[in-house]
Formats: structure tokens, C-alpha cells, sequence
């Protein structure tokens, strides 16, 4: 009988959002502040004795072997030269493509699993090291703490918060992380916008996201989201979008405000973590 052990990946915003240069390969250098949410998908994950790393139900129109979740059991596996296998189940409930770090969290968790699970003992740190392998936004999730993130992603330090509720909306658009990225240089380049030089404290100003003025124009469903949400407040797109966001301070008020939006976009009610699911349990 297949005994399956299941492990929860969450959700995560970008509470604000910088792009602060570009370095030499390509990789657009960033200052952000993440904070998980109790959205999560959830990993199912059963151990093999013959080596094998098998997805189950994978999504359709992504072949296993592209699947972040087994290119992570696979990197770990070679990494460690560990001989066990693994079946991988997900259970996606975080939408794709909206800046929310799905495919990240999934990836992150299933490090962290297997690394238990496995017997590998490698570090947290030297986790967060694959996990920059498979993605920039892979190393916040092992790290398990709200985090502002420079770098390319992966240089961290534990970030203060306050409990809060979130309102995400999500536009029924999918926006390419690299498309988003090629256009706010193209527009660096000519001189539209520029690079931020150092970090606004947000006391002094609001946090921005400097990707939200370029999806805003290639994806006018991002900026409708945005306008609606204006008049409760003062909301942000999360990551390269599409997802939209607006924090609330009580459970209630968070409701209110979706339930008057839920007829015109789909989205949720989501609660700030003061960490990852899985950060006490390794």
C-alpha cells in the first residue's frame, strides 16, 4: 500500500516591489518584501525504494519533466547522490501565471520534504542553494520567513509584519513573467522609466511595484482590477502580475470588500502568515 505524506506550500505577495539594476547575464536585480499567505497548494509526496521520481496528474500542457516539483526532487537527488525515489502529487489551488509563486512554493516544499524524508541533512541554506537553481523566487520559500529579498532573490533577512487580511484579485489574463521583464528594459533603455538607486523607507512613501505601470498597459483587465480596488484603498500587483492585491487590517473588512467585487472578478480572502507552514516542522 502507498503511503503518501502531504506538505502544504503557500502562497506568498510581494508587499512592494523594486528593480534596482541588471546584471551583466541577463538577471534583473530586485528589492522586495514577501510575505506568505494561507493560500496553499498542497504536495503529496510517497517514498520509492528504486530511484524512480514520478508525478501524478500532472498539468495538462506541462510535461513532467518541466514540473518544478520534480526538477526539485530530481536536483536534490543528484545533488545528494541519495538512491531513494518519490511519487509527487499536487494539489494546485493557487492560480498559475498571476505572480503568486505556485510553481516556486511547490518546488520549495518538495526540497524541503524530501530532504526530511530522504535523510539528506542538508542545511536550510544549502537548500535555498538548489533552490536559486530552479528559480529566484524558490529561495524565500525555504528560507520559511517573511522576507526582503535583494539580489536576484536569494540574499534574505527576516522582515517584521503585522497580522493583516488580504484581498486578491485575480484578471482572467496570464502574464509571462520574461515578456513583463523585457518590456521594462526596453523602456529603461529609451529613457521611459529607470532603475531605483536605493530603497524609499515606507514610511515616507507607499510601497510600488515598478512592474505594475508596464502590465498595467499590456494588460488592461491588471489595471481595471486595480482601479476597482482604489476605492477601498490603496492596492498593488504582486510579482510580474496579474494577481492584484489589498490589505486589510480585519478578517471582516477583507470579506466585505470581496463580496462586493466577487460578481465582476474571481479572486479570494486570504490571512498574512507570520511564516511558512512547514518552517517549525523541519
Amino acid at each position: 500500500m502507498t503511503v503518501f505524506h502531504t506538505f502544504p506550500a503557500p502562497a506568498k505577495l510581494n508587499l512592494n516591489l523594486r528593480i534596482t539594476g541588471k546584471r551583466a547575464d541577463g538577471y534583473h536585480l530586485l528589492d522586495s518584501d514577501f510575505r506568505f499567505i494561507d493560500l496553499c497548494d498542497t504536495v503529496d509526496i510517497a517514498l520509492r525504494d528504486d530511484g524512480l521520481i514520478e508525478l501524478l496528474d500532472p498539468i495538462p500542457g506541462v510535461p513532467a519533466e518541466a514540473d518544478l516539483s520534480v526538477r526539485a526532487a530530481r536536483l536534490l537527488q543528484q545533488s545528494t547522490g541519495c538512491r531513494l525515489g518519490a511519487t509527487l502529487r499536487v494539489h494546485k489551488r493557487i492560480p498559475m501565471g498571476g505572480g503568486l509563486g505556485g510553481g516556486s512554493s511547490d518546488a520549495a516544499t518538495v526540497l524541503l520534504a524530501l530532504n526530511r524524508l530522504w535523510q539528506c541533512g542538508l542545511s536550510r541554506t544549502a537548500l535555498m542553494a538548489l533552490g536559486l537553481q530552479l528559480g529566484a523566487d524558490v529561495p524565500v520559500f525555504v528560507y520559511g520567513r517573511n522576507a526582503r529579498a535583494t539580489g536576484i532573490g536569494e540574499q534574505l533577512s527576516e522582515l517584521a509584519t503585522v497580522p493583516a487580511w488580504y484581498v486578491v484579485l485575480h484578471p482572467t489574463v496570464h502574464v509571462p513573467t520574461a515578456d513583463v521583464f523585457k518590456e521594462f528594459s526596453r523602456r529603461v533603455l529609451t529613457g521611459e522609466t529607470r532603475f531605483s538607486i536605493m530603497r524609499t523607507l515606507a514610511t515616507t512613501q507607499q510601497n510600488q511595484n515598478d512592474l505594475q505601470s508596464v502590465v498595467c498597459q499590456m494588460y488592461p483587465a491588471v489595471n481595471e482590477a486595480l482601479s476597482v480596488l482604489r476605492e477601498y484603498g490603496s492596492p498593488l500587483m504582486t510579482g510580474s502580475g496579474a494577481c492584484v492585491f489589498l490589505e486589510c487590517s480585519k478578517e471582516d473588512q477583507a470579506k466585505t470588500v470581496y463580496q462586493s467585487l466577487s460578481s465582476r472578478f474571481s479572486g479570494f480572502v486570504a490571512k498574512g502568515l507570520a511564516a511558512h507552514p512547514m518552517f517549525d516542522r523541519e
